[in-house]
C-alpha cells in the first residue's frame, strides 16, 4: 500500500519548511529522514526494493516542493513524470534503521531533468538511483521543455552538465529497444 500518511508527512514538512525560509535552489541537495517500518519490510525483513523506489517519490516531493516548483505545479496546472530509471541496492535496510534521502538534480537537457537519489541508512550509502524526470501538462499529457520550467522558477539560465557516468546512462538508455507487439 502507497505510504499515504508520510506522503502528508512529508508534504506538510517540506511546505513548513519552505514557509519558514528553508528553500533550496535548483542546484542544491535535499533531505528527507525516516526510520524503516514494518510497512517497509518484506518476506527477508528487509526493506522491499518497491519501498525504496516510493521513498525515492517522497524525496523528490520535498526536492520540488522546497525549490519552489511545487507552486508553479499548482500554479500552471502541471504534473511530474518519471520516464527512466536506474537503481543499484548496496546494503540492506532493515526494520528500525534510520535512513535519510538526498536528491539532487544530476543533469538537465532540453527536454529532461535528471535527479539522482542516495538512500544512506545509519549514515552509509544502501542504495543510489538515477532518474529522467520531465515536467508535464496535465491537460494535454505532453512533456514541457525544460526551459520554460527553469524561466517559471527564476533560472532561465541554469545549466547542469551532465557527469561521465550520468551521460552515458544517458547514451546508453537510448540504444535500449522498447518491446513491440
Amino acid at each position: 500500500m502507497y505510504p499515504f500518511i508520510r506522503l502528508a508527512k512529508t508534504v506538510a514538512k517540506s511546505s513548513y519548511q519552505a514557509i519558514k525560509g528553508k528553500t533550496i535552489t535548483p542546484t542544491d541537495t535535499s533531505q528527507v529522514e525516516f526510520i524503516c517500518s514494518i510497512n517497509d519490510i518484506d518476506n527477508f525483513l528487509e526493506m522491499n526494493n518497491g519501498r525504496i523506489l516510493t521513498l525515492f517519490d517522497l524525496g523528490r516531493n520535498d526536492f520540488a516542493i522546497r525549490s519552489g516548483l511545487g507552486k508553479k505545479l499548482l500554479t500552471n496546472r502541471w504534473g511530474l513524470v518519471v520516464a527512466g530509471s536506474t537503481i543499484q541496492y548496496r546494503k540492506r535496510v532493515r526494520l528500525l534503521d534510520r535512513i535519510r534521502i538526498d536528491t539532487h538534480i544530476a543533469a538537465i537537457d532540453e527536454r529532461w531533468f535528471y535527479i539522482e537519489q542516495v538512500m544512506y541508512c545509519n549514515e552509509n550509502p544502501a542504495s543510489q538511483a538515477l532518474l529522467r524526470t520531465g515536467v508535464t501538462n496535465l491537460m494535454s499529457g505532453k512533456t514541457i521543455p525544460t526551459k520554460p520550467v527553469l524561466e517559471a522558477l527564476g533560472y532561465p539560465d541554469l545549466t547542469i552538465t551532465p557527469s561521465p557516468w550520468v551521460q552515458a546512462w544517458i547514451d546508453a538508455d537510448k540504444l535500449r529497444e522498447f518491446p513491440q507487439n
